[in-house]
């Protein structure tokens, strides 16, 4: 007899809704732990992340983020964000990537299975609908243990199947290590505050260790 065909899953990353639910949600995100689990669970044919960039910046902390991810096992899609003032004069920034997400699923669909999407966008429910017309299945991942939730009602219904995230934060979620210890100066007092290092995959927008090797 023929062995149970392996499922082929491609997995999709809206980088901002993710880091904004499971910051939330108290937690960060390890991409290498991510990127295992899903191995784990079938034949992953890719695993894409997208993220938009100021150009303005010269220097951005999300690179680190997107240099590790491109090197680790991802596709990579970036595009420029616009930044604008609002009515009330507030700086705003603007970058969906739900297009290159779109084109990017119904690209692959024909080779899949499956698809995971990561992303609470009610926009992309159409999306969903026109894969699964393709015969292919699609979880989305996001949450709704936030207030409000974190995902559209219209994309939950469509999906096939819901995960929250806190359902999957045990498999994703970044080794805890114990915090450093401050040293004493030469006056006795704490030491003087370190310049910023390079964000790792887990931390893209705070202080932390250098990315692992």
């Amino acid at each position: 007899m023929q062995p149970d065909r392996i499922e082929r899953l491609a997995v999709f990353i809206d980088g901002a809704n993710l880091y904004a639910a499971s910051r939330t949600l108290g937690f960060d995100v390890d991409y290498k732990n991510l990127l295992a689990h899903f191995r784990r669970q079938a034949y992953l044919i890719r695993a894409y992340y997208y993220t938009a960039l100021l150009e303005t910046e010269e220097y951005s902390p999300l690179r680190p983020l997107v240099d590790w991810l491109g090197y680790n096992g991802y596709s990579v899609v970036t595009k420029p964000a616009k930044e604008f003032t609002d009515a009330t004069g507030r700086r705003r920034v603007k970058g969906s990537v739900d297009i290159e997400m779109a084109v990017d699923v119904l690209d692959l669909a024909p080779h899949l299975d499956h698809v995971v999407i990561f992303s609470g966008d009610g926009d992309l429910r159409r999306l969903v609908e026109a894969v699964q017309r393709r015969g292919v299945r699609v979880t989305v991942i996001s949450s709704i243990r936030t207030q409000p939730a974190m995902i559209a009602d219209e994309l939950r219904r469509q999906a096939d199947a819901f995960i929250d995230l806190t359902e999957l934060a045990e498999h994703i979620t970044r080794r805890q290590v114990e915090p450093r210890q401050r040293t004493a100066g030469p006056s006795g007092g704490s030491s003087p505050k370190l310049p910023p290092v390079r964000a790792t995959p887990a931390e893209p927008f705070r202080e932390a260790p250098d990315l692992p090797e």
